[in-house]
């Protein structure tokens, strides 16, 4: 770093330092806030590449005034919660980051880093409810039913008994232990913050969307109507009502049927299985999302933002994408098709 700091660009050897540094003085010298953009495919480095970069920044801009740790320890010490809820197996990558992160690194006008943002965008919502051999669903799943005392109390077991993860058939990670890594989780929880209380309501809301998925419809006497399928889906429905802490005729009412507002007043019509299962997912998909966006709020606010920053650099982090011979999406046949 010290062999970067203030050298002309392209003098040296290429490297990341070399960019981190020219953003740096482009800001200082033009009064302008900088972007540097990390792309590349699944499993190239952009998220440890994003880390030097903010390594970089943080010793040519110095540590936050009045705060023993820099921002760049305060962000980096949120990753692995990030990674436990944004991160999942795909083909080529075991730990491939399914959303974009763009980290603002506010800096005053003397150019010491005077706090910090993460801002999170294109969560891959779909695969909450989809996935294909041999990917997996994001890690915080397993490693809530790898939680031992706590998969007992949410009713959980092994991931091949629910619906959202069983759709592939990889459940375990080379080298990774689900349940030591649901205790870093916890971890990082405590250091950004999150009470105790707080943490049993993202766990819960995580296993309801476990029991959610395992719902099942069929045909009610009604036309174009669907009712519970059985005494298996009666209790998950009734679970993830509990967890939810929701009355479970309203949730069913609401997974069953459509409310339509007309000037007549209000028509309230019954859907199909088909449609009810997609009113399932859908739900699922913006739980998870919801409760991700107020994760990063959460870690925001132990980070730090500098309101009356002037001049930023963001460092964006894009979402990875791989390259196969043939790239397609798979829609089940019986579902509406439609892109998340």
């Amino acid at each position: 770093m010290e062999q970067y700091k203030g050298a002309p660009f392209g003098e040296l050897s290429p490297h990341v330092f070399a960019v981190a540094d020219a953003s740096y003085r482009a800001m200082m010298n033009d009064g302008q806030s900088q972007s540097i953009l990390v792309s590349g495919e699944s499993g190239a480095g952009k998220t440890e590449t994003t880390k030097l970069i903010m390594q970089y920044l943080t010793y040519v801009g110095g540590r936050a005034a009045g705060d023993e740790r820099t921002v760049e320890q305060q962000v980096l010490e949120s990753n692995p919660l990030l990674e436990a809820f944004g991160n999942a197996r795909t083909v080529r990558n075991d730990n491939s980051s399914r959303f974009g992160k763009f980290v603002e690194i506010q800096f005053d006008a003397s150019g010491r880093i005077s706090g910090a943002a993460i801002r999170t965008y294109l969560l891959e919502r779909s695969r909450v409810v989809q996935i294909t051999d041999p990917e997996r669903n994001y890690h915080c799943f397993y490693q809530l039913c790898a939680s031992g005392k706590d998969a007992e109390k949410y009713k959980l077991g092994h991931p091949s008994h629910f619906h959202y993860l069983n759709q592939s058939k990889v459940y375990e990670l080379d080298g990774v232990s689900n349940a030591e890594e649901y205790m870093k989780t916890r971890t990082a929880m405590d250091i950004v913050g999150i009470s105790h209380e707080d943490q049993e309501a993202i766990f819960r809301t995580l296993a309801a969307i476990l029991h959610l998925g395992n719902i099942e419809f069929s045909p009610g006497k009604e036309h174009d109507s669907s009712v519970l399928k059985g005494q298996k889906s009666s209790f998950h429905m009734q679970m993830a009502a509990n967890l939810f802490m929701c009355d479970m005729n309203l949730l069913l009412a609401t997974l069953c049927t459509r409310t339509i507002q007309t000037r007549e007043g209000i028509i309230i019509k019954a859907l199909d299985c088909n449609a009810a299962v997609s009113s399932r997912d859908a739900l699922a998909k913006t739980v998870y999302a919801r409760l991700f966006d107020w994760l990063v709020d959460k870690i925001n606010t132990t980070v730090g933002q500098d309101l009356n920053s002037q001049i930023q650099i963001g460092v964006l982090d894009i979402y990875g994408f791989e390259c196969f011979k043939d790239n397609r999406i798979k829609f089940p046949s019986n579902s509406p098709m439609f892109f998340d």
